[in-house]
């Protein structure tokens, strides 16, 4: 590793990432004071969907929201609207079925040769589109004893050759834990490559520490970092440095978003956020239609208009800046590519 990397990994931002966790914004009344949004809160807001999953941002991130516009791209990701107490028999709690692929407490495994873990049972922040909003997390929140029979249960299968953290968040949980985690995910010997899917970097780039990044770095296997960033205004300075820190350690970094109606269904939105993501040297990966999650109707875009915004995009971008269209169905072998 050279000088230069080393002296990213080594230094902290002057904030606690863990003080920002630990003072988000859980009422929609102060994030609409902060924000200086018109008195009309109350009769756009979702009573039942707030109670189901609350209110989460970090202060970071609404930073980056445009004061006085509802129609925010960041806003309108966490805000909890109340279309989402329209009831829709075509949605589910479970669009994946995941219940199915739950095969040990804190473990997933969709498809063959990787296995997930629920490495947190917690968000930074809440995205209202969330898949997990109704997952049971109480039941997949492993202590170390329980960890220990899952990795050994993951050690007995030689077809397993990646370990996916994610969650809730796998970068919500402390350095310490993370690090004895991945340190014995690292030791099975089939293991060759641990991927982590976090959106920590894009709302609480705070959380990239110099104790994260050296861990990050200790690592025998394979790293592969998967940020979530949906629009290129969630990419500010901040972001890129959490990101430089990142790339120091020898990850390989890539980006997945989720299509979202009235946020980025449109080419300019897309286009930009994949020109920025490289500017920050991170390649845009998945383009995920929307799950079909209970409370998030109002975000759905359709496969029809995925397939048209891709076409467009492609004439505009180079093919290694086209993120790739895709669909999870339950029980295929593996995301469903489109066009």
């Amino acid at each position: 590793m050279s000088n230069a990397a080393l002296s990213v990994i080594t230094s902290d931002p002057p904030e606690k990432w863990q003080e920002i966790l630990a003072d988000l914004i859980t009422d929609p009344k102060e994030l609409t004071e902060i924000l200086q949004l018109d008195s009309g809160a109350e009769s756009r807001l979702a009573h039942f969907g707030l109670n189901r999953f609350s209110l989460k941002v970090p202060r970071p991130f609404a930073q980056r929201m445009r004061p006085g516009n509802w129609n925010d791209p960041l806003l309108r990701q966490v805000w909890p609207s109340q279309l989402e107490d329209e009831v829709d028999c075509s949605l589910s709690e479970d669009p994946l079925q995941e219940r199915t692929f739950n095969q040990a407490t804190g473990l997933l495994q969709k498809y063959r040769g990787r296995v997930l873990l629920t490495a947190a049972p917690h968000c930074a922040v809440h995205c209202r589109y969330c898949f997990r909003r109704h997952f049971d997390y109480a039941a997949n929140t492993p202590g170390k004893r329980q960890w220990q029979e899952t990795l050994e249960q993951i050690d007995g299968d030689s077809s397993i050759s990646e370990v996916i953290l994610s969650g809730g968040d796998p970068l919500a949980a402390g350095d310490s834990y993370l690090k004895w985690l991945l340190t014995q995910i690292d030791t099975l010997k089939q293991v060759t490559t641990i991927r982590i899917h976090t959106r920590l970097p894009v709302v609480i780039p705070q959380r990239i520490t110099s104790s994260l990044c050296q861990t990050l770095a200790s690592l025998e296997c394979k790293l592969v970092i998967v940020i979530h960033c949906n629009h290129g205004q969630e990419i500010d300075s901040s972001v890129q440095l959490a990101v430089q820190k990142l790339r120091a350690t020898g990850a390989t970094l890539m980006n997945q978003s989720v299509l979202l109606k009235g946020i980025n269904d449109d080419a300019t939105s897309l286009v930009s956020l994949s020109h920025q993501l490289f500017d920050i040297n991170v390649l845009p990966y998945y383009l995920h239609l929307p799950d079909r999650v209970a409370g998030t109707g109002h975000y759905l875009v359709n496969e029809q208009e995925g397939l048209d915004l891709i076409t467009k995009i492609r004439a505009l971008l180079p093919g290694y800046l086209v993120p790739r269209l895709v669909r999870e169905d339950p029980g295929s072998d593996s995301k469903t590519r489109l066009g």
